[in-house]
């Protein structure tokens, strides 16, 4: 790693804040400081818990942390300096909610529940000595909490070819990862003025599956509303529309036919960002614009960490190696996963789902395992469920939703039930603005 020196001063520390309050990670100055740096020193012999990732998981797992240890000393790092929800931002897309409803600030939740916040980003881990590496420098920790989310695997496409992937990101953004992309892919859906819009799907397992439809559906909506002349092309590489598929297969065809057309065994084989081409398992086709979504995979905090899982053959599978029922890392139980990064839980479903609700009920989950560890107690296992609510139109406003809930078989593995709710109703509109609430109101104390 380059080494680079800071001359740190006031106004350059945590967040950028002119005068951050006692629970804000400040760091002393003037002073010469070096990725190698230590920073955060402890005070005492009270737990020290360090999460990477301010996430719905990562701020859950914080405020929880503080909640159920009081003594403890508890520092989230964060690379960016407010909070976006991935929740709700397709209906930022088209302007049904503003930006202050799915963007929030980072320092009242960190005040509120008494945790440390320092905006950096996390370069690396030496597990051995306990510590994690920053671009402000080292970190200490007892316990360590991984929530940084997914990458695009931009790689699974282009190889090592940079310039596709610099291309591809900057001129066909997907937001799924909460960054500048989503100011950009707002951009891009006000100035649509026609033609074909193709959206990628990645395969499974990807973050939040339901929700590239519910994109597509609220993208549809604002062209019919404009009477704009455009249609969007679904390349999904599923057999089929899932979850939620006859609720979806209904929208399509009963609200946007001349509009969404969804090309199922679609995997993208070849892809020329440069000439609008893409070749698929189900065919070629050309493109005006497009939201481009490569295969998902867990955060680079992960491989940083050598915490990949592997196959059978050796390969990596692309997500952490975890116990299933403690969220632990395999061989490193001073490691805790949270959200989206996590591993295949069961083969009769694969993957927990990879949405908000199940990184705050994860969250929740790893605070409480913690703190049993902490206390000397024996931890219990515990098991999430999971909501989604999906809008399909905006006028009137009516969603569809899916639900899954879990249980342990008599052998011990984790079952899987679906409930989807294929009738679109604006009731479940009022269910979803009222669970979005209560989750703000969990972790962000709003």
């Amino acid at each position: 790693m380059q080494r680079r020196h800071f001359l740190m001063t006031p106004p350059a520390l945590a967040l950028g804040a002119a005068a951050a309050t006692a629970p804000i990670a400040t760091l002393a100055a003037p002073t010469i400081m070096t990725p190698q740096s230590r920073i955060l020193p402890r005070q005492g012999k009270k737990p020290r818990i360090v999460i990477c990732g301010g996430g719905w998981g990562g701020m859950t797992a914080a405020r929880y942390l503080r909640e159920l240890i009081p003594d403890s000393d508890v520092v989230l790092l964060e690379r960016n300096p407010t909070f976006w929800s991935g929740p709700m931002s397709n209906k930022w897309l088209i302007d049904i909610v503003n930006t202050d409803f799915i963007n929030h600030d980072m320092l009242h939740p960190a005040n509120k529940y008494g945790y440390q916040l320092l905006q950096t980003e996390v370069t690396g881990f030496e597990r051995d000595k306990k510590l994690v590496r920053t671009a402000h420098g080292l970190v200490e920790y007892d316990y360590l909490i991984l929530s940084g989310g997914i990458r695009n695997d931009y790689e699974a496409w282009f190889g090592n070819d940079q310039k596709a992937i610099d291309y591809t990101r900057k001129h066909f953004p997907n937001a799924y990862i909460p960054n500048q992309e989503m100011l950009a892919l707002k951009r891009k859906v006000k100035n649509f003025k026609g033609g074909t819009l193709v959206m990628t799907l990645p395969p499974p397992p990807h973050r939040c599956p339901p929700s590239p439809y519910e994109r597509a559906c609220l993208i549809a909506w604002h062209i019919k509303k404009n009477k704009i002349p455009g249609k969007i092309l679904i390349l999904d590489p599923k057999p089929k529309i899932a979850p939620i598929g006859v609720g979806y297969k209904q929208a399509f065809e009963e609200l946007y036919p001349d509009i969404i057309t969804h090309v199922p065994n679609a995997r993208v084989q070849e892809l020329d960002p440069f000439k609008k081409k893409i070749k698929t398992s189900a065919g070629e086709f050309d493109f005006d614009d497009a939201i481009l979504m490569p295969p998902h995979q867990a955060a680079e905090m992960v491989w940083a960490a050598d915490l990949i899982g592997k196959t059978p053959e050796g390969k990596p599978t692309g997500w952490a190696d975890m116990n299933v029922r403690y969220f632990t890392a395999n061989g490193d139980d001073s490691v805790y996963f949270v959200g989206d990064l996590m591993g295949a839980i069961s083969d009769q479903f694969g993957h927990y789902p990879k949405s908000a609700h199940v990184a705050n009920y994860i969250g929740r989950i790893v605070a409480k395992n913690i703190a049993q560890r902490v206390a000397g107690k024996e931890v219990t296992p515990l098991l999430p469920d999971n909501l989604c609510y999906m809008m399909v139109n905006g006028d009137p406003q009516e969603e569809i939703s899916v639900k899954f809930e879990y249980e342990v078989d008599p052998t011990g593995k984790v079952i899987q039930t679906q409930i989807d709710m294929d009738v679109r109703s604006s009731d479940l509109v009022k269910e979803d603005f009222a669970w979005i609430n209560s989750r703000f109101s969990d972790f962000l104390g709003i």
